[in-house]
């Protein structure tokens, strides 16, 4: 059976309808993990304020806290904001994909536009528990990724990220294959990761929009 909301699908389902391959390793991912940003002291003392937030009480925030304590503040401060692309919340996101239409709210959207997304990059979900009565976590941040990538009909990588508490895991989708990465801990020194690929992605959409221009 075929879904159009996005928070029905899972990994399997979307293998299966839309035959996607799940792959060890993509060369766009890996170009976000690899690189290595070295944040300055203001950057140093600001991730480390968000950090103790969370260690002091984040385990008990909501996926709202969770959103707007610490996932929607940690993005925008690694410079995302700009009149070329920003970050969305919320925003619906639609496709026609084989004949399927696909549609649904993206929690968190970096998309070309300023008041409002007009080409999705990146798409996030965030999620408290790894186990939620209103979809899967990893399925619902995938087939954003895939109306993304219907959306924009080229041959750029859409990327995304999914967030379970404190543990964040990036994805990239390239044509039919996508590829995710180890967890990554923002109680530890994995923030200051976090924060490096935030950098890269910023560094990747800017050369997205400066080849498409």
């Amino acid at each position: 059976m075929l879904y159009n909301d996005f928070r029905r699908w899972t990994f399997e389902s979307i293998d299966e309808y839309f035959q996607t391959t799940q792959t060890r390793s993509l060369s766009s991912l890996e170009e976000l993990l690899e690189h290595c940003h070295t944040p300055d002291n203001f950057e140093t003392t600001a991730l480390m304020r968000l950090q103790e937030n969370y260690l002091l009480s984040g385990d008990d925030w909501n996926e709202v806290e969770l959103e707007n304590k610490f996932i929607s503040p940690l993005i925008v401060f690694s410079g995302i904001e700009n009149k070329e692309f920003s970050y969305f919340l919320e925003r619906p996101l639609s496709a026609t994909i084989n004949n399927t239409t696909i549609s649904g709210y993206v929690d968190g959207m970096i998309a070309s536009g300023f008041r409002s997304p007009k080409k999705p990059y990146f798409c996030l979900n965030e999620y408290k528990r790894q186990s939620d009565p209103n979809g899967d976590p990893r399925g619902q941040t995938l087939i954003a990724m895939l109306a993304a990538q219907a959306h924009n009909n080229d041959n750029n990588p859409i990327f995304g990220c999914y967030v379970i508490g404190r543990t964040w895991n990036f994805l990239a989708l390239e044509g039919s294959q996508y590829a995710v990465s180890s967890g990554f801990f923002c109680t530890d020194d994995g923030i200051f990761r976090i924060f490096s690929v935030l950098k890269a992605l910023r560094k990747r959409i800017e050369t997205m929009i400066a080849k498409s221009a």
